[in-house]
């Protein structure tokens, strides 16, 4: 199955989480907005300055300059102050931010000004040469206007927003519940890092990285993420785990365990309990996920479940390239403002950068290398990519989104796609 064949039937099954919650602004980092946010006012609310100095009536200034003589200054308006209209022939001392006085019609930056005071002790303003009218004057509602839509539905809050809903006087927002995931690993093999020294590991024993970057994952997607830790693998365990965790998420993630083998407990239980799809997807790494859904005990609606692969990079991978448009479908999150549809319903714009490595072995699949931008410009390759190597994707800092049965050759451009873009 093609990737953008498994994105289609993952996201033809996510329906939006129902119902809002009204949060503190300061408290709605990371959570998606249940409205639109219209403006109740102009931002700014009025004519203002944008750089200390002086505000001035531009013809003044032009005859004040050609007759070689300075103006008088005639008030001083810091920020949060009006001051009343320009007297004839002269200027304010004005400040950032402050509002302009009537009369005036530009701000000339303090640096082009020479000033001091007069045998009588007035203020005065001597000036190079006029203005344009409007210079350094943000104009009333040039940021928001009165009525505009400033924050879609569906857009998902961090500081950048927040901060424009501030500037709006908003204290609370509406937002959707979070989205309640159970985290869970399976493998007799697996030590939680902390209950056993490297040096006492027992042979064939490996720690479970997969729950810490998995959880970390969720938690930077909004999600409230309930770990509930490594189930052995046994039949009846297992059961137990998804029959519970199913009563009280949305969603369940594991690793491991998904596939056929006489010890992987997980695709029967899910089986026993609802429904699964085991699908084999055309990417490398990462081809084995499972998606599907356990029924609730005497309650509407379905617990959705989703199987990764156990290697961590293979699990890495396929979580950003899968599971996140998921989760974001299923809170709601849309094509807002500045967000590209491609970014929120899949995978986010690739940029085309220089390979400065060779990669002759072409593989059937849709590869995604680990990479990372070097001082020339260019994209260097992490000599190891087995699904196994989770140095790699510590150490890069993207990949690149390799077509089936292509191979690169130094200096070729190719699609990368910036981590920072997928864990967003």
């Amino acid at each position: 199955m093609s990737l953008e064949e498994a994105l289609d039937k993952l996201l033809g099954a996510a329906q939006p989480l129902v119902g809002q919650q009204t949060v503190a602004t300061l408290e709605a980092d990371g959570r998606v907005l249940a409205q639109d946010i219209r403006s109740a006012l102009d931002v700014p609310g009025f004519d203002n300055s944008s750089m200390d100095g002086y505000a001035v009536n531009c013809v003044e200034v032009a005859a004040a300059v050609a007759a070689g003589q300075a103006l008088a200054v005639s008030q001083r308006i810091p920020a949060g102050h009006f001051g009343p209209a320009l007297q004839p022939d002269s200027v304010a001392r004005i400040f950032t931010g402050a509002p302009l006085p009537a009369g005036a019609d530009a701000v000339v930056m303090q640096e082009e000004v020479e000033s001091g005071l007069d045998a009588q002790g007035q203020g005065f303003a001597r000036f190079q040469r006029a203005p344009e009218p409007g210079a350094f004057i943000r104009r009333r509602g040039e940021d928001v206007r009165q009525g505009d839509t400033v924050l879609p539905a569906g857009t998902r809050l961090g500081p950048a927003e927040l901060g424009l809903a501030a500037s709006l006087g908003l204290a609370e927002l509406p937002v959707r519940p979070r989205l309640r995931v159970a985290l869970f690993s399976t493998g007799d093999e697996l030590v939680m890092p902390g209950e056993v020294a490297p040096q006492d590991m027992a042979p064939g024993a490996i720690y479970n990285s997969n729950r810490y970057f998995l959880a970390v994952l969720l938690k930077r997607l909004g999600c409230e993420v309930s770990d509930l830790g490594i189930v052995p693998d046994r039949r009846e365990v297992t059961l137990a785990a998804l029959r519970q965790a199913a009563e009280s998420h949305d969603l369940i993630v594991t690793s491991g365990g998904v596939s056929v083998g006489e010890e992987d407990h997980v695709k029967p239980a899910v089986q026993q309990l609802g429904g699964l799809d085991l699908w084999q997807i055309a990417i490398k790494p990462g081809k084995p996920f499972a998606h599907g859904w356990i029924a609730r005990a005497g309650q509407v609606g379905r617990c959705h479940f989703v199987g990764l692969p156990g290697n961590p990079v293979s699990s890495f991978v396929t979580f950003l390239l899968l599971v996140r448009p998921f989760l974001q479908r299923l809170q709601g999150v849309s094509s807002g403002l500045g967000v590209s549809h491609a970014a929120a319903d899949g995978l986010p714009q690739a940029i085309s950068l220089p390979a400065h490595f060779d990669w002759p072995r072409a593989d059937r699949r849709r590869e995604f290398l680990r990479v990372r931008r070097n001082a020339a410009g260019g994209l260097d390759l992490f000599p190891n990519q087995s699904s196994g190597v989770l140095t790699s994707v510590a150490w890069g800092d993207g990949l690149v989104d390799l077509p089936a049965g292509r191979t690169i050759a130094r200096g070729d451009s190719v699609p990368f796609i910036p981590m920072a873009a997928l864990l967003g």
